[in-house]
């Protein structure tokens, strides 16, 4: 099994790569989102690190645009890691970091989560090998072996409810943050126990062949559903977000027969008068 690894230039993916670098399975991987003047250098600086390290390299560039969002973005890219996987048959690898985690949970805590909020960063198909390290080891790692990496100078703009977040923590005195902060983990840690006995659970119930049937979902509540919907998308290797769920539900709810719809991933529903099916755009 291949190693696809995320690499964006920066620090973390920099030190994760460097980390890997001896592996002869490793892909390094660089979507290159077209967001910034100067994206085309971050795609350069990580095509010279897998040259150096003698590792295959795959990048893509599309032109998102300086307005896409942080969701527009993160849908792109995964959709770019996915193509590479099924390529090489690998595995995808991220930098997320112990510091990503408990931003991620605090977000979705602000946001008003459901549950799975709580357990972010913990999709079974993609590794997170830097979960273990916060971002002050990251950093003594880097100038440790003396490492070259991008600067991202969106990370500072407080436009950002993540830059924010950091910018908070930053101000906190240290001992309480830190206290925070394994609070938070604690709470993940308890949550992601619960998580992998539902998602067994979904996985008995969900029958063989990919058909489903509509009449499921009439009388459902919302929650409930939902986390079916989620089971069955996962099932075919893809990652929805709650409104694109909702979605989803609305149109087995109302839509009517034969009627098509996009899912992430360029997938299609079709819809029959009673049941509902997933398949490949062509």
């Amino acid at each position: 099994m291949q190693k696809i690894l995320a690499i964006s230039g920066g620090i973390d993916s920099v030190c994760l790569l460097h980390m890997m670098r001896d592996d002869p399975k490793v892909v390094v991987a660089h979507f290159n989102h077209g967001i910034r003047d100067n994206s085309d250098q971050d795609e350069s600086f990580v095509r010279d690190l897998a040259k150096e390290y003698g590792l295959r390299f795959e990048s893509k560039k599309e032109f998102l645009g300086a307005s896409c969002s942080e969701a527009r973005a993160r849908e792109r890219r995964y959709a770019f890691l996915n193509d590479i996987c099924q390529k090489y048959n690998g595995e995808i690898h991220t930098a997320h970091h112990l510091d990503d985690l408990v931003e991620s949970i605090t977000i979705n805590l602000a946001r008003g989560t459901g549950w799975r909020g709580l357990v972010p960063l913990d999709d079974a198909k993609i590794h997170r090998p830097l979960l273990g390290l916060d971002k002050k080891e990251i950093y003594r790692y880097a100038i440790k072996n003396n490492l070259r990496f991008r600067h991202d100078p969106t990370n500072t703009e407080d436009v950002y409810l993540r830059n924010r977040l950091r910018m908070l923590g930053a101000s906190l005195e240290s001992k309480r943050y830190a206290e925070l902060k394994k609070e938070l983990v604690d709470l993940y840690e308890r949550q992601r126990k619960i998580k992998v006995e539902i998602d067994a659970m979904m996985e008995k119930i969900l029958p063989e062949g990919g058909v489903y049937e509509r009449s499921w979902f009439k009388n459902l509540d919302n929650a409930t559903a939902i986390e079916i919907l989620r089971a069955i998308l996962l099932k075919d290797r893809i990652s929805a977000t709650r409104p694109q769920l909702l979605d989803f539900l609305k149109a087995i709810r109302t839509y009517s027969p034969s009627k098509k719809f996009n899912l992430p991933g360029d997938r299609l529903v079709t819809l029959s008068k009673t049941t509902f099916s997933l398949s490949k755009m062509l």
